[in-house]
């Protein structure tokens, strides 16, 4: 009896039970445990609240030239050349024109990411509209995969550069310059890069409609649109989520390379790209102001996919916990 006793409390588990967590807690559990995912994700809102709030602090304008300023260097240049031309009221240095380094980070890195932000939600909505349309009805499946391969097959930066020479104008004469060319390189990053959501959201879309609750959904009569809403929709958030990160860190280094080339703000705009366009000419007297925007440009884009991977890693439940 003695040995029947010591069995069964050898088998009981007297460890307390762990409470319950939902799904979303789950998530955000495993992605705690993604060290780059944190890292990323806290640079990604630091430089965020830097471009947005950073005017408040720093309120140099940076479109203000002051010759008597021009070629200022950064302030930790005097630990290495004694005779550099520094500041502390310009911590970053100032360009050929004496307009302020710091103010025009600021102003640049605000642009950059607003375009990116804008363009990435522009691309979401036309890849995760496109793909439920073709994986739920079938006879739209086929027009919209061979135009998602059309638009694959196209060379996207001579597609780009087309487009802004084709539109800026008539744009600018609406909008303004700055708002015209917003609203072009916004709608032209985002046209041109919904195609890889489309396919992943139809891929999911495909294997999500013949589920038990969406056939139980459509013979009470549910329509489609309500099936979309209600039970697709829902469950394909996770792969729009972690397209998210990627189209944005695609947007910001597209919107970059549309400026680099001279075909994106007006040049009295700042930009990052805009930034690193006009010191390449002085790049070896002045390194730092070629440096200075690649590094917030690289830094921006390695955050952003570093927290796309731990989304994907803490929304995939086939690899959470690994």
């Amino acid at each position: 009896m003695t040995d029947e006793i010591q069995a069964i409390e050898a088998l009981q588990d007297n460890e307390p039970l762990k409470p319950h967590r939902s799904q979303w807690g789950e998530v955000w559990l495993q992605f705690r445990q993604h060290k780059g995912a944190m890292v990323g994700g806290s640079f990604l809102m630091l430089i965020t609240i830097a471009v947005i709030f950073g005017s408040l602090i720093w309120t140099v304008d940076p479109g203000k030239l002051d010759i008597r300023a021009k070629d200022y260097r950064p302030i930790y240049t005097a630990l290495w050349d004694s005779d550099a031309k520094t500041g502390w009221k310009h911590p970053f240095g100032t360009d050929q024109l004496g307009r302020d380094g710091l103010a025009n980070m600021l102003a640049g890195g605000r642009t950059s990411m607003a375009v990116g932000w804008a363009a990435m939600l522009l691309s979401l909505f036309l890849g995760a509209m496109i793909g439920v349309l073709a994986g739920y009805f079938k006879k739209l499946d086929g027009p919209l995969m061979r135009l998602t391969d059309l638009f694959l097959s196209l060379p996207i930066l001579p597609l780009l550069l087309v487009a802004v020479t084709l539109f800026r104008q008539p744009l600018r004469a609406n909008f303004g310059p700055e708002g015209g060319m917003f609203i072009l390189i916004v709608g032209v990053i985002g046209i041109t890069s919904w195609m890889h959501t489309a396919r992943i959201v139809r891929g999911d879309v495909l294997a999500l409609k013949e589920r038990e609750f969406v056939l139980a959904a459509r013979s009470a009569g549910t329509t489609s649109r309500g099936i979309i809403m209600r039970h697709l929709l829902p469950n394909v958030v996770s792969p729009i989520v972690v397209s998210a990160t990627f189209g944005l860190a695609t947007a910001i280094i597209t919107e970059s390379s549309l400026s680099f080339l001279g075909v994106g703000f007006p040049s009295d705009f700042p930009t990052w790209g805009k930034m690193l366009a006009d010191s390449v000419s002085r790049m070896t007297e002045f390194p730092e102001r070629v440096i200075l925007p690649g590094i917030a440009i690289s830094l921006t884009v390695l955050a952003v996919n570093f927290l796309g991977d731990g989304l994907r890693d803490a929304l995939d439940p086939r690899i959470r916990g690994r």
